[in-house]
């Protein structure tokens, strides 16, 4: 066990001074419904600025014959989710640091690399859209707001602990159901959404192949599982009344169960969001053989913003990219120092893990490169998520070995269903990926 001092008493009564455990579960349960878990958090910045333009593409190119895919997600996202937060909670160590247990230094390396690798180009991608965003509004800039908003996410990961401003970040995600006031501001004729929902018309070409891929990417993103695992980590080691679960299993009960609702809560938020966004710009923008710029994403509030519509989208964007870029560089720093045995923590000051600040710094800088290329915002996160779709495959499969074995996860090995459920999400990864090549 960890050296954190353990509190409270397993006897009739609680030690003096000590609530009874029951109060303190109480007490929990309500401060989690006034602040958002790792579950919460992670599925609001699920819905990245990569996964509203992924989201975008997807409505703009297919119409609605791309809403069944969230659908699909939802129970495999959740699934892979928990598993990650299982093996947060009950072990107390992050991925990494659990599959250098069990797996080679070389393999290890390989994985993390690939993670450090997807992340950069996803905060480069991020920044770059925030960048344009803020352009939209202001007519010039691009280059000076994306330098800006990295500097800016790069000062409050060092100097402010992240449980403390994404407080008030979180909100900024609620501009995102101004996509689900679009669809009650135009004519749809819903007996077709629900009709293409459950009977897509799709042609299994390289480009539906690639879109299903970028979809799952973004959804189903290889930085989310690692955050989530070490946001658990990070959560228990900061309240005196838990412990891994792995050495106190009476705990079993009230985390597990906090997990599940944080989990299944968190990832109903991103998919409905996500959602709505494809069926937006499925009756707004549809027909678009592609969406090549940021005013071009920002036309499908036009209907419920007017004139507004760009400063919406912007906000939008900036909002989402301010919370995922320190979730991105974030994981990306849990991942390297866990794989190496290196002191992490958000809620560590710089001089206390200089490696894992270093690698968030690193991640960053790397990353605005990318506002430099001649790739367009909307084409960077676009591929990103392609890219997530692809790595996330061995990712997830280590996963599930770690999740499934007794050595590390004691009598907490996951349930015969969940197991399931993520080799399914693993398989279907796989078999989209594999039949992007193949058709491309």
């Amino acid at each position: 066990m960890r050296g954190k001092s353990w509190h409270t008493d397993h006897g009739d009564h609680a030690q003096p001074g000590i609530l009874p455990k029951p109060v303190v579960h109480r007490m929990r349960r309500a401060a989690l419904f006034e602040r958002s878990g790792p579950g919460l958090i992670t599925g609001a910045a699920d819905d990245d600025p990569s996964g509203i333009a992924t989201y975008s593409q997807a409505g703009a190119q297919f119409g609605a014959n791309m809403l069944w895919i969230m659908f699909f997600l939802y129970p495999l996202m959740s699934s892979m989710q928990m598993i990650s937060a299982r093996i947060g909670r009950v072990t107390g160590h992050g991925l990494a640091a659990n599959m250098r247990r069990i797996f080679p230094d070389w393999a290890v390396t390989g994985l993390v690399a690939l993670l450090f690798i997807a992340n950069t180009i996803n905060i480069g991608a991020d920044l770059a859209a925030m960048g344009a965003a803020a352009e939209l509004v202001l007519g010039r800039g691009h280059h000076l707001f994306t330098l800006l908003f990295a500097v800016v996410s790069l000062t409050l990961q060092v100097l402010v602990p992240y449980h403390r401003y994404v407080r008030y970040l979180k909100w900024l995600t609620l501009v995102l159901f101004a996509y689900v006031g679009v669809v009650f501001t135009v004519e749809i004729d819903w007996g077709e959404v629900a009709l293409r929902t459950v009977t897509p018309q799709l042609a299994l070409t390289g480009e539906t192949a690639t879109m299903v891929v970028a979809v799952f990417g973004t959804t189903i993103s290889p930085y989310l599982l690692f955050w989530q695992a070490s946001e658990e980590v990070e959560d228990d080691e900061a309240d005196p009344t838990t412990d891994p679960l792995i050495d106190h299993p009476e705990q079993a009960p009230v985390q597990l169960s906090r997990i599940r609702w944080d989990t299944y809560i968190g990832m109903a938020f991103a998919n409905l969001v996500a959602f709505f966004i494809i069926l937006t710009t499925a009756v707004t923008l549809h027909g678009l053989t592609e969406i090549e710029t940021s005013a071009d994403a920002a036309e499908a509030l036009r209907p419920i913003a007017g004139d507004l519509a760009f400063a919406l989208f912007s906000l939008g964007i900036i909002g989402t990219g301010l919370l995922a870029v320190p979730v991105l560089a974030g994981s990306a720093a849990y991942a390297v120092c866990e794989s190496r045995g290196w002191a992490i923590g958000l809620e560590h000051k710089p001089r206390e893990a200089v490696g894992f600040y270093t690698v968030i710094g690193l991640a960053t800088l790397i990353g605005v490169a990318v506002d430099y290329s001649d790739l367009d915002p909307i084409r960077a996160l676009f591929w990103s998520a392609v890219l997530n779709g692809v790595i996330s495959v061995p990712l997830m499969a280590a996963m599930m070995i770690v999740v499934s074995r007794k050595d590390e996860m004691g009598q907490f090995v996951a349930s015969f269903r969940l197991r399931l459920m993520g080799w399914f999400a693993t398989t279907c990864m796989a078999a989209a990926a594999f039949t992007m090549f193949v058709l491309s």
